[in-house]
């Protein structure tokens, strides 16, 4: 019994990790679309120190 239980448990946690990678996001960005780039780009051998 006591291993049936410690299976059952091991078995939950899996699943529940299983789950927790494998669905969508639900990250409350907002809907702004794509910004374009406005910093500067880096040139080698011309970096400012």
């Amino acid at each position: 019994m006591a291993i049936s239980k410690s299976f059952a448990s091991m078995a939950q946690f899996i699943s529940e990790a299983f789950m927790r990678i494998f669905t969508p996001a639900n990250d409350a960005y907002p809907v702004i679309g794509v910004q374009p780039f406005t910093g500067n780009f880096y040139k080698k051998g011309k970096a400012v120190w």
